[in-house]
């Protein structure tokens, strides 16, 4: 691990480019539904489904029954700092006290004081670690030093850059600190609108804030730091050549905090041109496919659909998050299991708007529904406790996939089960 403090220099810059003066004519970006959501346009067909050349999965569901599970049991793990010993303001103290975050976790404990240090990090750990707060917690403590200073945030989805904004907003409520949400899905004027205002953390998407870029809408030239979240899914779903662009136009003597679940050679180019003698922490969470019981569910060419039902009718599917692999299948399926055969059910997939998905995540959190069905990228960065079980009804195309999708059950401590439909 390399520890070496690298110095900062200032830019000597009072403002962002588009908000000089006091901060107060600014507005915090307190409600998603000026945001809008969803993916750019294009060719890379980010709304969920792979396109009509969807590649056959390459692995054997099969392969991993698990009808025994590991009892999971949480590792004790103790922190070398507490939350009010890094030095943070007391009012971040206070806010951290209020959200009941007792003692920082793992990748929490680890990171936030090298952060604090001004120092470039790589962050390897999957959702629910804390990584959000990780980084989140000195980006505030910096921001009320330096109230000039401006944090670009890029996250692979809509409901991910929502949630960092929530997140953002219970963590520095009453201290003066505005954001932004620029994701793509909805018009682009009112996002416009509000990049007028002044911003401490700017939230977004890559393809949409790539686009405000090159409207002028957005100075990117005067960031200060750069968190790259879920990086590998932003590079799953064609994202590169967005992220080098955006990453290219910022200061060379910006922050950089590059979180990741996984490593790949993508990944590994992204760190070796952009970002500066980093600071790496990894924190492991639980095998999944250990720890999730796993099985595949049989069913004829014909009744797939009655083999489902079947399934749902028994009171133990309290929860279930379905996983289709088309956008156009996904609504077909909520639609059918809704009129024929009396599911309370909802989708959730990339050709609903904004709102829409909002509402279906909504209800199927307050159990107004039962079944949420829906594309594997727009579930990405969302998390709904007390999952019961996760099906694919359709194929996963390959096993990071499949460990996404099962992981979304039996979360923390908690039981999950996990079926994949297969063709007898």
């Amino acid at each position: 691990m390399n520890t070496t403090t690298k110095s900062r220099h200032s830019r000597g810059r009072s403002d962002v480019s588009h908000s000089r003066g006091s901060f107060q004519s600014g507005r915090p970006q307190r409600r998603p539904s000026n945001s809008g959501g969803g993916f750019r346009g294009g060719n890379r067909n980010r709304g969920g489904s792979r396109g009509g050349g969807r590649k056959m999965p390459s692995f054997d569901p099969s392969k991993f029954i698990n009808t025994n599970p590991v009892e999971t049991k949480e590792e004790m793990y103790t922190p070398k700092h507490t939350f009010s010993s890094f030095g943070l303001d007391a009012r971040i103290v206070k806010a951290i006290a209020s959200l009941k975050m007792d003692s920082p976790t793992p990748i929490q404990d680890q990171i936030i004081g090298e952060i604090l240090d001004g120092r470039d990090v790589i962050g390897l750990a999957q959702t629910g670690t804390g990584k959000t707060a990780a980084f989140l917690i000195p980006l505030i403590q910096k921001t009320l030093k330096d109230t000039k200073r401006q944090t670009l945030i890029l996250a692979p989805t809509r409901e991910l850059a929502i949630q960092i904004n929530e997140e953002l907003y219970r963590l520095s409520r009453g201290l003066g600190i505005y954001s932004t949400i620029c994701v793509g899905g909805m018009g682009i004027m009112p996002q416009i609108k509000s990049l007028r205002r002044t911003n401490h953390f700017i939230i977004g998407t890559p393809g949409r804030i790539l686009d405000l870029i090159k409207r002028g809408n957005y100075k990117p030239e005067y960031t200060k730091t750069v968190v790259l979240d879920e990086a590998d899914r932003m590079l799953d779903m064609g994202f590169i050549n967005d992220m080098k662009s955006i990453l290219s136009l910022t200061p060379k003597d910006r922050e950089t905090l590059f979180f990741s679940a996984t490593m790949n050679k993508e990944a590994e180019g992204i760190v070796k041109d952009f970002i500066r003698n980093p600071v790496t922490v990894s924190v492991k969470k639980k095998d999944v496919t250990d720890s999730i019981l796993q099985d595949v569910v049989r069913h004829g060419h014909h009744d797939k659909f009655d083999t489902l039902v079947s399934l749902l009718k028994s009171s133990e599917f309290k929860r279930v998050l379905i996983f289709g692999s088309m956008k156009h299948s996904v609504e077909k399926l909520a639609q059918q299991l809704t009129k024929e055969a009396h599911v309370s059910a909802d989708s959730i997939h990339g050709n609903k708007s904004h709102s829409q998905r909002q509402r279906a995540l909504k209800r199927f959190k307050t159990g107004e529904i039962r079944v949420l069905v829906a594309t594997d990228v727009a579930a990405r960065g969302i998390h709904v406790d007390d999952v019961t079980h996760v099906i694919n009804y359709d194929l996963p195309t390959a096993f990071e996939d499949y460990v996404h999708r099962i992981g979304r059950t039996g979360r923390g401590t908690k039981k999950g089960k996990a079926l994949t439909f297969i063709t007898a």
